[in-house]
């Protein structure tokens, strides 16, 4: 016994010198050191936390009284520590400021814990992962004054203590997961001066008018809180207010007229609602006004033009709503305008001719009115415009001269106008610009030399005018252009050899001008090359070999031209899925890796062109003379393919007969007579169509679909005019009349906003058609189906090297990028996914299904509140936070996409790959790169010598899945981190596209 409390001996030592140490340290000390010991300080932030000390108030974050030495502030903002709340906190008598904001703190607040806390003045836990309900005791704390529990994870009601708070100023409670009903006590709390709701799913219910018995009031921030009804004019009592913001809700009715009695207004947001009836005369008595938005929403009328009697406003968004008439003179008054977006309206005339002159314009959206006459003279007459945006107006006359001067503009977007004359010189060469579009208007003159200066240019799209002249050899000083457009012109002359040295370009459109001469022979420099349109020009000479060597090379038109000599074998190095070499002078034999069943179409025009191995030569357009030899072996190929349509025919009608006669409760098939009076279609197009609606009903039947999912059956379509489609059926579900005639004006709505949308990134929405019960959306056929079904299967994986997935990780996220925050209805995914991401010709990604999860069921928020069943998103890709919430905002799409990064990164299907056995793809690849390293992360398919490139990818991708929401980046962030890795690679010199 006496030899085992010798063995004890040291131990004891070290003990008791500890507990001497520790005994050394005040009491307060003590209480932290315990609260520190809870935490996982993985930066060693608390690391002068240390036991010797006598007293805490030299630590990292405390801060002690000067006369007590008493800790009187525990500040540890953004320190990344994670563990539970500490009652210990509270045992600090003096404490009166607690922040521990932006960290990992991730237990529920027991209402006990809080108690002790009577002399904090100031709390702040946003930003962590604090779950359950909010405590009711916080309304039992004295002294009080600032209350911030924004960006967490809290659920169920607001307490009914709530509303007694004595000496709040202060309460946010923005970002989390409360579902009650918005209480109208809180506007008992007198002394409130800032009130932030904003981003909770709180109950459908009004904004309660009790809001205007809060007089101190001077910030209310109610965004995204589903209310419905009216604003109550109880609001204009808010006298002191100067921040409103009640956008993202239901609301409706008109804009009260109450609202002109807040004198002390600075920003009034009440964009993306449902409001109606026309903007309140009398806004010209908020003097401090400086932001206006009440875009999105369903106003009518005109303009009022005492709000450009307001001396202070600098942001006025009107845009998306039905306003009409012309724009007021007295627009041009406003000295400090520096923001204006009207687009989307029925506006008319000229607009004011003074407009621009001495105001500091940086951002005008004009488009998509019918806005008359010249484009106003002085509009970047203070050099500080940015963009310059008026699409689709009528617009007329030549750019305005102070364009020339307008050195700071970095979107020029002018198209779809009737404006003419030459271009100045200096236009050409705005050394900002980086979207510079001209096209389908009249223009005429030629491309100026200058164009030299316009370095930071991606995208030149001139097409549809009357430019004339040759292509100046200096556009091959644009380094970062990725695509020129200039269809549809009058230029002549060579290719520049220049532009064969730009290695960024992907679009190349020359088609429909006067180009002659030979192709470039350095084309094998356009690595990055995807479309290739020179089509009806007069190009001459061989088709050079080197096209072969162009990797995404997809799409690829040279008919109309006089190209002569052998179809080059290279080219059957090239992935193309569309090309047409019709209406030269080729001769030959046509390579057999062309596939057969496209030949005449792609070669025809071409006499000299032989099918091998047969030697039957193709006829010219409109040359008759081997038509006598060409027709005893074309005749019976004609008669063969007859008979085998009329069997067609048959085989169909008779299973049309059948199915269309069985009993099954939803039949896809629907009449395909035209005068079917029993029919009820709606058919919606938001493109040019080359289609009807009986087109695309005829064909949806069983052998056409090509997908399905929660949301529906994909029906992939062949149009008569030779155009393919993709339409996808959402499930229809049966409803009472009125419900059914709700749900229907919410699809209207959702797909009038999804309509709209134009981005390169996303899958274009041609079409809706509703009839009874069912809802179709027509979409652009993506001939490469979903970067899912490629990437995992094994031909794919070999195809997709790295630089592609690169690029299609880029495309995508700039398409989700857009759809956060370029629409102007910010649009969240809620199903982002590698099948959800589809890849075109050249296997550019776009984004699908975009919205549909929100259409398909616009109640669907509040199932997922009762039901575990109704699920947003897919396994592997949602948000963990959705397991305890079932909400989704734009951080789970952040999310999802990080997931779809790791999985081009690693090859991996995100829970069906066998390798990640009880994980999940996020924690696999944060375990094995910590236990064996990249090269065991990274696709073995991939090129391990672009390691460094793939492991900031996979950075990337780490950093969208952290499990804190808030600490996600935004989509945008997103953009310029995946831009910065291809240009330390000269991988991607290009900015996003919008």
């Amino acid at each position: 016994m006496f030899r085992q409390y010798i063995r004890l001996l040291p131990l004891l030592l070290i003990f008791f010198g500890w507990t001497k140490e520790v005994l050394s340290l005040n009491e307060e000390g003590i209480y932290l050191l315990q609260f520190k010991s809870t935490l996982d300080d993985r930066f060693s932030s608390l690391s002068d936390w240390n036991p010797n000390h006598s007293s805490p108030c030299n630590w990292t974050g405390i801060h002690c009284s000067s006369s007590s030495s008493s800790v009187t502030s525990v500040n540890l903002f953004n320190f990344s520590i994670a563990g539970p709340f500490h009652q210990n906190l509270c045992r600090l008598s003096s404490l009166t400021y607690l922040d521990l904001s932006e960290n990992y703190i991730n237990s529920t607040l027991l209402p006990s814990s809080l108690l002790p806390c009577s002399s904090l003045t100031h709390l702040d836990l946003s930003d962590n992962l604090i779950v359950g309900e909010l405590p009711s005791t916080l309304a039992s704390l004295p002294s009080l004054i600032w209350l911030d529990l924004s960006g967490n994870n809290f659920t169920g009601d607001i307490p009914d203590s709530f509303g007694r708070f004595p000496r709040l100023e202060g309460l946010s409670i923005v970002m989390n997961y409360l579902t009650g009903p918005f209480p109208g006590f809180l506007g008992n709390i007198s002394g409130l001066k800032e009130l932030n709701v904003s981003y909770n799913p709180f109950q459908r219910g009004v904004l309660p008018m009790e809001i205007g018995n809060l007089s101190a009031l001077e910030r209310l921030w109610a965004a995204d809180c589903n209310f419905v009804g009216g604003i109550p004019e109880s609001v204009g009592n808010l006298r002191r207010l100067r921040y409103l913001d009640l956008s993202k809700n239901g609301l409706e009715g008109e804009i009260p007229t109450s609202i002109t009695l807040l004198t002390s207004i600075r920003e009034i947001d009440i964009y993306q609602n449902n409001l109606s009836g026309k903007i309140p005369t009398g806004l010209s008595k908020l003097t401090f006004l400086t932001d206006f938005d009440v875009s999105e929403n369903q106003l009518v009328g005109t303009i009022p033009s005492d709000i450009f009697d307001l001396p202070l406003l600098e942001i006025l968004n009107l845009n998306d709503n039905h306003l009409v008439g012309e724009v007021p003179a007295a627009i041009s008054k406003v000295e400090k305008l520096r923001q204006i977006r009207l687009f989307e309206n029925k506006l008319t005339g000229v607009i004011p001719a003074d407009f621009g002159k001495k105001q500091p314009l940086v951002f005008v959206d004009l488009s998509q009115n019918q806005f008359t006459g010249e484009i106003p003279p002085g509009i970047c007459e203070m050099g500080l415009l940015e963009d310059l945006m008026m699409i689709e107006n009528k617009l007329s006359g030549p750019l305005p001269e102070s364009l020339s001067g307008c050195n700071s503009i970095t979107r020029l977007r002018l198209s779809t106008n009737f404006l003419s004359g030459e271009v100045p010189a200096s236009v050409w060469g705005l050394p900002q610009v980086n979207y510079f579009d001209l096209a389908f208007n009249s223009f005429s003159g030629g491309i100026s030399t200058d164009i030299s200066r316009a370095m930071k240019i991606t995208s030149l799209v001139i097409n549809g005018n009357n430019f004339t002249g040759t292509i100046p050899e200096e556009i091959g000083d644009l380094s970062n252009l990725n695509t020129l457009s200039a269809g549809n012109n009058h230029f002549t002359g060579p290719l520049p050899i220049s532009l064969g040295h730009i290695p960024t370009i992907e679009k190349l459109d020359l088609y429909d001008n006067n180009l002659s001469g030979t192709l470039l022979t350095s084309i094998n420099r356009w690595k990055k090359l995807t479309e290739l349109n020179l089509k009806k020009n007069r190009f001459t000479g061989p088709i050079p070999s080197q096209l072969g060597s162009l990797p995404v090379l997809n799409y690829l038109d040279l008919s109309d031209n006089n190209f002569s000599g052998e179809i080059p074998n290279q080219l059957e190095n090239l992935k193309l899925n569309i090309f047409n070499f019709s209406n030269n002078d080729l001769s030959g034999t046509i390579p057999p890796f062309f596939p057969d069943d496209l030949l005449q179409n792609r070669f025809l025009g071409n006499p000299k062109l032989c099918l091998s191995p047969d030697n039957l030569c193709l006829p010219s357009k409109g040359d008759s003379s081997n038509n006598h030899s060409n027709l005893r072996v074309l005749l019976p190929i004609f008669l063969l393919s007859t008979a085998v349509l009329l069997v067609g025919i048959v085989w169909f009608y008779l299973r049309y007969q059948k199915f269309k006669n069985s009993e099954k409760p939803d039949p896809i098939v629907v009449s395909k007579s035209k005068s079917n009076s029993n029919l009820k279609l709606t058919f919606t197009s938001f493109h040019k169509l080359g289609f009807n609606e009986y087109e695309i009903l005829d064909n949806l039947n069983e052998e056409n679909i090509i997908g399905s999912g929660s949301s529906g059956n994909v029906y992939k379509v062949d149009i008569s005019s030779g155009e393919t489609v993709a339409v996808k059926m959402l499930l229809s579900k049966k409803s009472d009349d009125e419900d059914a005639h709700k749900k229907n004006r919410n699809f209207e709505s959702e797909i009038a906003t999804l309509g709209k949308i134009r981005h390169r990134c996303i899958v274009k929405l041609l079409c809706s058609c509703h009839y009874d019960t069912q809802d179709l959306l027509v979409y652009e056929y993506m001939v490469n189906g979903s970067l899912g079904d490629l990437l995992h299967s094994n031909k794919g994986r070999r195809i997709l090297n790295w630089p592609m997935r690169y690029q299609i990780a880029l495309d995508a996220a700039e398409g989700i990028s857009y759809l956060h925050h370029d629409c102007v209805t910010p649009i969240i995914h809620r199903d982002i996914k590698s099948n959800n991401i589809l890849l075109d010709a050249g296997f550019g990604a776009k984004i699908a299904d975009f919205g549909v999860a929100k259409i398909f069921d616009v109640d669907a928020a509040v199932k997922r509140l009762k039901s575990m069943s109704v699920v947003t998103g897919s396994c592997g890709y949602i948000a963990p936070e959705y397991a305890y919430t079932l909400q989704v905002n734009e951080k789970s799409d952040v999310y999802s996409f990080g997931v779809v990064l790791l999985e081009l990164a690693t090859g991996k299907h995100p829970i069906m790959d066998p390798e990640l056995e009880e994980n999940d793809l996020v924690n696999w690849v944060i375990t094995t790169l910590e236990l064996k390293g990249i090269e065991c992360v990274i696709d073995p398919k991939l090129d391990l010598s672009l390691q460094d490139d793939i492991g900031r990818v996979i950075d990337i991708g780490l950093l969208c899945t952290r499990s804190l929401p808030i600490a996600r980046p935004s989509m945008r962030k997103v953009v310029r981190l995946l831009l910065e890795v291809g240009c330390n690679d000269n991988a991607s010199k290009t900015e996003p596209k919008h």
